[in-house]
């Protein structure tokens, strides 16, 4: 089954351009979302700068800058989509949108993964551009669970589920996907998400959590399945998984954020029909950038 894996970045974790598409084919990945990630240089913890490309080449405009996605997409158009979030507040950040749209074909509005309120009025502005783009905007939202306040490494994007929904209500012509710890811990209906970043992967799942009610509230909010914290929540509890699956097979997609395989173990090991597999592994992603 072709699979489109939905959210990555280049250039990290030793992952090179040669590396980086052997292990797609590893994998049977016939495309990548590659994705770029802005923010100021005193925002993101320093075991990112062993990591990604921006730090470890002197580069300017964040961890992962769009330049580093280009070349990519320029040998191997047909194997990478180009994703470009500039931060939000950046004056220019609509212009710098629009230029890599119409310059280089960027088809995603991401990582968004700033230290902000995301329903702030420039981001909202941001936001509206990439709707009238028909770029989706793929969001990192973690929140800030520091030890003590003088912690000065503690990592918070975003803010809050609920300034995720303001910005719903304020961009319904926007398609959104969340992702990330602080977007995944609310598939519980419990108050882990004010303990811990990463809970218990068999932590029981409480029905009636805020994010499948901000899923059937909100027709332009989507999931990204990458990263860690989206397998620990899928895999908490499988049977409500595989409700959580079925109920919203048109608004999830197939996502890695790194290079290993634990997803599509996931996926494979549900027992989910061929039609819901296929709308994960790579329908919904070719559905929002038709």
């Amino acid at each position: 089954m072709q699979k489109i894996d939905a959210h990555n970045h280049p250039d990290w974790y030793d992952h090179d351009f040669e590396r980086f598409v052997a292990n797609m084919d590893r994998y049977g990945i016939s495309r990548t979302w590659l994705l770029s990630w802005e923010c100021g240089a005193d925002e993101y913890e320093p075991c990112y700068r062993k990591v990604t490309p921006g730090p470890l080449r002197g580069l300017s405009e964040g961890p992962i800058p769009f330049s580093c996605c280009i070349p990519y997409r320029q040998r191997a158009p047909e194997r990478f989509v180009l994703g470009y979030c500039p931060d939000p507040r950046r004056p220019d950040a609509v212009d710098r949108l629009y230029e890599a749209h119409e310059l280089h074909g960027a088809k995603i509005c991401g990582e968004l993964k700033v230290r902000m309120e995301y329903d702030r009025p420039e981001a909202l502005a941001l936001f509206k551009a990439a709707g009238r783009l028909g770029m989706p905007v793929v969001f990192h939202l973690q929140y800030d669970l520091r030890r003590s306040e003088t912690d000065p490494w503690c990592e918070w994007w975003g803010g809050s589920l609920a300034a995720v929904e303001r910005m719903l209500a304020a961009c319904p012509e926007t398609i959104f996907l969340g992702h990330a710890p602080g977007f995944w811990i609310h598939i519980s209906n419990d108050d882990l998400w004010q303990k811990v970043t990463y809970p218990d992967p068999h932590a029981a799942v409480v029905p009636g959590g805020l994010l499948p009610q901000l899923l059937r509230r909100y027709p332009n909010l989507y999931c990204d399945m990458s990263a860690g914290s989206g397998c620990r929540a899928l895999s908490r509890d499988p049977a409500f998984t595989v409700d959580f699956l079925t109920e919203f097979r048109k608004r999830v997609v197939y996502a890695r954020d790194y290079f290993d395989n634990i997803h599509q173990e996931l996926l494979d090991s549900l027992g989910l029909p061929e039609e819901i597999q296929a709308d994960l592994y790579y329908r919904n992603a070719e559905r929002l950038l038709r």
